[in-house]
């Protein structure tokens, strides 16, 4: 024990000692390069939690919303292009991405003391979890979808008249976000009693005869797209 302590004592002496011998450039380099070591290290890690394999590599994701996400379009599709965990839950932004691993830590709580470790806990939980992410897709205008979908590049006339309608007065307006309609097109719903659904028919829309896509809709996007371009112009 003596000679343990000795080691540390003779250890601290050199890393508290200033130096003498050494150039402020040889520092300063020296820092550099230790700063570039830490921030791969870092940068490295903070990917390698950022994938797919992560998430499923505890059974409370891999056996409950993973398998749900596998019978979805985002998961196979025509197009071959598949969203996995990370695009749909953390932002792409390096500072919003910190910010979303930051709330994650609850998450490793969670998993700690077997929140959702069996199938009944998880469906007890499955609102509860769903409120949350709805509030944060809410909250951060449903960013991760804008991600892949781009409202001013939508061809309306290759949507059903009501989306295309629908798309033109409220998503490209901002009167509404994705998910305020879009709910459960990854995952099972929980029980929806009391919950807002998502899209309902308007007041201003009801009993009224949705226009063809081709028409007031596809008119909506062009002004809607000369306005954002307008509004880049210095």
């Amino acid at each position: 024990m003596a000679r343990i302590k000795a080691i540390l004592l003779w250890v601290w002496t050199i890393l508290t000692t200033p130096a003498a011998t050494l150039s402020l450039a040889f520092l300063t380099l020296g820092g550099f390069v230790g700063g570039v070591m830490f921030w791969g290290a870092f940068n490295t890690a903070l990917e390698l939690t950022n994938t797919e394999k992560f998430c499923t590599s505890c059974h409370e994701m891999k056996d409950n919303v993973y398998q749900e996400l596998t019978n979805t379009v985002h998961f196979t599709n025509r197009s071959g292009v598949r969203a996995s965990c990370p695009d749909c839950h953390v932002p792409h932004q390096w500072t919003d991405k910190i910010a979303r691993k930051m709330q994650a830590s609850k998450e490793v709580w969670g998993k700690i003391f077997g929140t959702i470790n069996t199938r009944e806990k998880f469906l007890d939980k499955r609102l509860e979890l769903a409120k949350h992410e709805w509030a944060r897709l809410k909250a951060n205008d449903s960013l991760e979808c804008r991600n892949c979908h781009s409202a001013v590049a939508m061809d309306f006339t290759k949507q059903t008249q009501r989306a295309a309608d629908i798309h033109s007065k409220y998503l490209l307006t901002g009167k509404a976000t994705c998910i305020d309609c879009h709910k459960g097109i990854a995952h099972e719903l929980p029980n929806m009693e009391g919950v807002d659904p998502g899209w309902k028919m308007p007041k201003d829309l009801e009993g009224q005869e949705l226009p063809a896509a081709s028409n007031d809709a596809i008119g909506d996007l062009r002004r809607a797209v000369a306005s954002a371009h307008g509004a880049m112009t210095f």
